[in-house]
């Protein structure tokens, strides 16, 4: 959740180098953050409460002339948001200084102890425990005090320390959270995500689970927990610094909205053959595994399960193949029916979601094959999975996920093909007619962010409403529960995402004129059972927002607004229609004062329970 970066090199402008590294996190956590530099033999720590242009602020008068330091970004799990809370974390000498991503499990019986031993703690936080332990730990040498102190620690972490006694030393480690090593020019840089080091160096490391780095400016080694030195790979970042900025857009939603075609296009590039088939080869699980399927189980939380419900529709479409989607906090509670032959669908934007994380490996336990759907390359997710498809979105900053939800429903739309061309459960003239249609949704989109305006002067109408039902069926529903999802999660604004079919069942209860209606009314099957429900609504005052296909004239007569998108098959037509409620849920939040890119109380990486 928080965010992690550390330097040491032959720069001494420490301040700018740990600022601007977090800046680059600051979806990961915003509460709080704060930096700690070795000085001659001292740390200096300087933390403040709120986002970084706060610490920025209080760092503003302060000259640093060194060379090596840490950086948080923070989102708070234990302790309120405060400047004691605040990482860096040090010691009771104040000679070592520690910034932890997770959280640390058994810290109150480790805290019992250490006090009952004599240390003093200043914070409320779990983080505390490991810098006290490093301290305890430490016989002149950081590395050994860090394996020492991780073998200690039950739960989830990445963690860097710094000492005074060893100048140009970082030692970090990982568990269960993110950590990637920057391999630079007589410099080097730990983080907990690549665009923090990418204004340094394209070569990066990733730290996997059970291991410790230590870096100085020459060298960067790699440690299991035993002390065991491990030979990593360097892997090259093929993106460049500028696809972390916000492009000329005014916000980072609005750039990644505008960036959903690309995403579309990058996910489908190198996996349509020019006979139009498909090769997903890349996957690595055996074509007769999945020939044989008889069951798929999709986990994910939050925008990532909506996708999953999208891919369930295209999957028992095109493939014929029964399909469950899980919410990941919840599957991980119930016992696995272990009958058949299953694949299991892990969607994770971050590869590093912790329920997802936990259902993954209930799987591999009962003998099923995971597949997972990540954005990350070398994240957790893709490293434990048996096979890995990923998505090309690029690094998406906007804590509200945008883009990497069109680039998973295309993954799973384009698996969903291949399953079907596998089994033989579709005509190819019939399967080449819905791959020409994926091929053409870039351009579908583009042509939607078009009207943009239009649909930024219904935001301006709407924006003072407080209360919102989405509506849609079969494979409306999906976006429905999105855009109910985004509404929430950006403006704030009460919302809730139903089947239309089961307004009748209670919701409509709530409707009268200061009520409004989002209805999925594209072009459909369901488009007649779509008409009721908007007639239902209007017959009791309420006020209704179309989202219909182009042409539709019918839907002007009914509906008080409508949004017009253009037409696609109907098992995509989640595709044409978030697109246009993302832009509607930006710009009401955009009119009522919100940061879109940092949504209170969220973070971007949900590697917590």
């Amino acid at each position: 959740m928080c965010g992690i970066v550390a330097y040491t090199g032959k720069q001494d402008n420490i301040k700018e180098i740990l600022i601007d590294g977090l800046k680059k996190l600051e979806y990961r956590g915003y509460d709080s953050a704060g930096i700690a530099v070795c000085l001659d033999a001292r740390i200096e720590v300087i933390k403040k409460k709120g986002f970084i242009r706060d610490l920025e602020k209080e760092l503003e008068n302060r000259v640093f002339k060194a060379s090596t330091g840490i950086g948080h970004t923070r989102w708070a799990t234990h302790g309120e948001p405060n400047d004691v809370n605040s990482h860096p974390h040090t010691d009771c000498s104040g000679e070592f200084a520690v910034v932890h991503n997770g959280i640390i499990e058994n810290y109150k019986e480790l805290k019992e102890e250490l006090v009952s031993r004599g240390h003093n703690f200043k914070s409320k936080t779990d983080t505390e425990v490991i810098v006290h332990l490093i301290e305890e730990n430490y016989e002149g040498d950081l590395l050994q005090a860090v394996l020492k102190t991780v073998r200690k620690l039950k739960g989830s972490f990445a963690f860097a320390a710094i000492t005074s006694n060893e100048p140009g030393v970082i030692v970090g480690a990982r568990q269960d959270s993110p950590l990637i090593a920057g391999i630079g020019q007589d410099e080097n840089l730990l983080a907990s995500d690549i665009p923090a080091v990418l204004k340094h160096t394209r070569n990066i490391i990733v730290i996997d689970n059970g291991e410790v780095v230590k870096i100085t400016p020459e060298t960067v080694e790699v440690f299991d927990f035993e002390g065991n030195k491990k030979e990593k790979e360097i892997l090259k970042v093929t993106w460049n610094a500028e696809a972390a900025e916000k492009g000329g857009f005014e916000d980072f939603m609005l750039k990644e909205i505008h960036e959903q075609p690309d995403a579309i296009r990058n996910t489908l590039r190198g996996r349509v053959r020019e006979d139009g088939t498909i090769d997903l080869s890349e996957i690595k699980i055996p074509e007769e595994t999945l020939k044989n399927l008889e069951r798929i189980i999709i986990v994910a939380c939050g925008t990532s399960y909506y996708a999953g419900l999208v891919g369930k529709n295209a999957i028992e479409l095109f493939a014929k193949i029964p399909v469950e989607v899980e919410i990941s906090s919840e599957f991980r509670y119930r016992p696995i029916l272990a009958e058949g032959n299953v694949l299991m669908v892990a969607i994770t934007q971050s590869g590093e979601t912790a329920d997802t994380l936990v259902s993954m490996r209930m799987a591999k336990q009962v003998g099923f094959p995971v597949l997972a759907i990540p954005n990350v390359v070398g994240s957790t997710a893709a490293r434990e999975a048996d096979g890995v498809l990923y998505t090309h979105a690029g690094p998406e900053i906007g804590v509200a996920a945008t883009k990497t939800m069109t680039a998973q429903m295309t993954a799973l739309c384009l698996f969903a093909l291949y399953l079907a061309q596998l089994r033989g459960r579709i005509a190819t003239d019939r399967e080449k007619k819905f791959i020409d249609e994926l091929l053409r949704l870039p351009e579908v989109i583009e042509e939607i962010l078009v009207r943009k305006d239009q649909i930024k002067k219904l935001a301006e109408k709407y924006a003072d409403y407080n209360n919102f039902l989405y509506l849609g069926r079969t494979h409306g529903l999906p976006a429905a529960y999105e855009g109910a999802l985004k509404l929430k999660e950006i403006t704030y604004i009460h919302a809730e995402g139903y089947p239309a079919g089961e307004m009748k069942h209670g919701p409509i209860a709530v409707i009268d004129e200061n009520f409004p209606s989002v209805v999925i009314a594209t072009a459909s099957e369901v488009y007649e059972k779509i008409i009721s429900n908007i007639e239902e609504i209007k017959a009791r005052r309420g006020k209704v927002i179309a989202v219909a296909t182009d042409g539709d004239t019918r839907i002007k007569e009914l509906a008080d607004d409508v949004i017009y998108v253009p037409w696609t098959f109907e098992v995509y037509t989640p595709f044409v229609a978030v697109v246009p409620l993302q832009l509607f849920t930006y710009y009401i939040g955009k009119i009522r004062g919100v940061n879109v890119d940092q949504p209170r109380n969220l973070a971007k990486s949900v590697t917590v329970e």
